[in-house]
């Protein structure tokens, strides 16, 4: 999966799509899913020829840009119930060894709070309370770490990364930067540690690229997606 995704008139979503389709296994969104208002025309006209050939296998959550229609209701309306509580956002889901949770950080956390006492918070820590799986993956839209020009780093998702180190997560998987980059697992403090969560940004679902800045201590490719 991937995040930023599907422009209308555009042929990244297909050329991405086309890999999905030829792949079997779960599919996820990391939000900005159909762009630009994530509208229930943008998802009919724009996402669901490519991306939605996989849609009965798809774990979405969304991004700002379904934020742009109010309530994200496009985003909700187009993936039903597998898309969580409209209300909320997020929800969890087992997978193999694996468990793993699906943030919302929707408007940068303006419309529903990623606050350390939120509701969405207090429900993560429940959450991974009570796993039993061995191992813990989370994804949302917008990265706490980003080398990218466009965006930069998100300080509002912090909470999410306080929870998840206390619980030893493994991995985070974010889009809204439109790049490749992996880190090395650091602390939510961004302090190298081999026990550390391993954050992906992956921002390549098919909308156009961006460029990078300084690199954060990552690894990363600006190259088609």
């Amino acid at each position: 999966g991937a995040g930023d995704i599907a422009v209308c008139g555009s042929t990244g979503d297909d050329a991405t799509s086309n890999i999905l389709v030829s792949t079997i296994g779960t599919v996820f969104t990391l939000g900005d899913n159909a762009y630009p208002n994530g509208s229930a025309t943008d998802y009919a006209n724009c996402y669901d020829g490519s991306w939605g050939r996989v849609k009965v296998r798809t774990m979405p959550t969304p991004g700002n840009h379904e934020y742009q229609t109010a309530g994200a209701s496009g985003y909700f309306g187009y993936f039903g119930s597998t898309a969580g509580d409209p209300s909320k956002g997020y929800y969890s889901y087992d997978l193999g060894a694996w468990h793993i949770a699906v943030l919302n950080s929707n408007s940068a956390c303006t419309t529903i709070s990623c606050s350390a006492t939120s509701a969405q918070v207090q429900w993560l820590k429940a959450d991974l309370a009570a796993n039993t799986k061995s191992c813990t993956l989370a994804y949302w839209h917008h990265p706490r770490f980003n080398s990218g020009a466009e965006h930069g780093n998100l300080a509002a998702v912090g909470p999410f990364w306080d929870v998840l180190y206390t619980a030893g997560a493994e991995i985070v998987l974010n889009g809204h930067e439109h790049v490749y980059e992996r880190f090395a697992p650091q602390t939510p403090n961004a302090v190298a540690n081999p026990n550390g969560i391993r954050q992906f940004t992956v921002g390549t679902g098919g909308a156009p690229l961006y460029s990078f800045s300084s690199s954060q201590q990552s690894q990363f490719s600006s190259g088609n997606p």
